[in-house]
């Protein structure tokens, strides 16, 4: 027996976009998952624009008020996929409402935002998962279980990169983003959540860090109608870009072992280069987003001069078999986010979280609260998880 889920999403953007199409296909991939999502409703302020949702993807009811989902008795699990700013309003809300919620990271503009809604979340009994896709590539669940079982000897040190240029035009709008109150903390809320996230996800604990952060583009026009994605602003008035766009940060892990992790939105040349090398004590890992179905693996006895080899990823690691038949069968961005869909409507299911939750985002977060008062201090600082 399969139980329909009415489902609702909030904020429709590219984002909304993606969550929508996960939940279309989600049981094209995992037949035996008991839920069956149906597109209940879809909210956006945007005129106009959830309307175009409805009709384009078959949500029953379209509106501008996301309040108006909360007391919606049809909807039983949300989608928030809204600015930063909104997240903590918007998810507690839902929650409170009864709502599970599968919401994408930062989850709010701080750690405490994170922890509302994680507090509100359990205090609700309901479900909460988190955005944090790049942990669902097999290729990194694969590398984690490698790291697990002490293929590559004791982890000495990782570096991991994400470099962008979604924001390297100097065109690039005035949005919300480029706003410390409503955007937060600029490149570590969009980018480096995941590198944090990625970090104690394959190494544990993050101990202490210190952290370089920079401005580059000072300055944006402000847009004079309304702003989709990263939108071109020429001309427009011109306004203070409040948030960093790149950050560099030393990490101490629990373990022992050390890291550099890197971010920029402003990397011009870079075209969503994500990553990691992890190093251990007799041999190493390698992840290339670019790449996303490949591993390099380097692991034996030589110390020196040992070789690296490619592994296709396939069936055997992390949800792949839901997708291809067989290694070197690509898998894509969006898959990432079917396994995500499948993960938070198993939690459901079951009553037992599966996937990246906002204790991870509360952890996330945290990081990025470090990486703050680190520049902001020019000192180590230890991650605080909010009380």
């Amino acid at each position: 027996m399969v139980d329909a889920l009415g489902v609702a999403v909030v904020g429709f953007g590219w984002m909304g976009r993606v969550h929508t199409q996960a939940y279309a296909r989600v049981r094209h991939h995992y037949p035996h998952l008991p839920l069956r999502p149906e597109l209940v409703a879809v909210a956006e302020e945007v005129p106009g624009r959830a309307e175009e949702a409805a009709e384009r993807f078959g949500f029953a009811s379209a509106t501008r008020d996301w309040r108006e989902v909360a007391a919606d008795p049809r909807v039983h699990a949300v989608s928030i996929t809204a600015p930063n700013f909104l997240h903590r309003e918007i998810a507690v809300a839902m929650a409170g409402a009864g709502k599970h919620i599968w919401i994408e990271k930062p989850v709010g503009l701080t750690a405490r935002d994170a922890r509302a809604v994680a507090d509100a979340v359990a205090g609700a009994g309901v479900q909460g998962s988190v955005g944090f896709n790049y942990r669902n590539a097999p290729a990194v669940e694969a590398a984690r279980d490698l790291i697990a079982a002490g293929e590559i000897g004791t982890v000495t040190h990782v570096r991991i990169r994400l470099f962008s240029d979604y924001a390297a035009h100097p065109e690039g709008a005035l949005t919300w983003r480029f706003e410390r109150e409503r955007g937060g903390s600029g490149v570590l809320g969009d980018l480096a959540s995941h590198g944090a996230d990625l970090a104690r996800f394959l190494l544990g604990e993050i101990a202490s860090l210190t952290a370089d952060t920079a401005v580059f583009l000072p300055e944006r026009a402000r847009p004079t109608a309304a702003a989709a994605g990263h939108s071109r602003a020429a001309g427009g008035e011109p306004g203070p870009v409040e948030n960093e766009d790149y950050v560099s940060c030393l990490l101490r892990f629990a373990s022992g072992a050390r890291g550099v992790l890197e971010a920029c939105r402003v990397s011009v040349g870079e075209q969503n280069n994500y990553g990691f090398e992890v190093h251990g004590t007799t041999g190493a890992v390698y992840w290339d987003f670019r790449r996303m179905n490949e591993l390099g693996v380097s692991r034996g006895t030589a110390y020196q001069d040992q070789p690296v080899s490619t592994v296709h990823v396939g069936p055997g690691h992390g949800e792949f078999a839901a997708f291809q038949p067989g290694a070197a069968n690509a898998m894509g961005y969006d898959d990432l986010k079917v396994v995500e869909a499948h993960r938070f409507l198993r939690s459901i299911a079951e009553g037992t979280p599966y996937g990246a939750t906002l204790t991870d985002a509360v952890h996330s977060a945290a990081v990025l609260d470090a990486m703050t008062r680190s520049a902001e201090r020019g000192a180590w600082v230890a991650p605080e998880l909010p009380g």
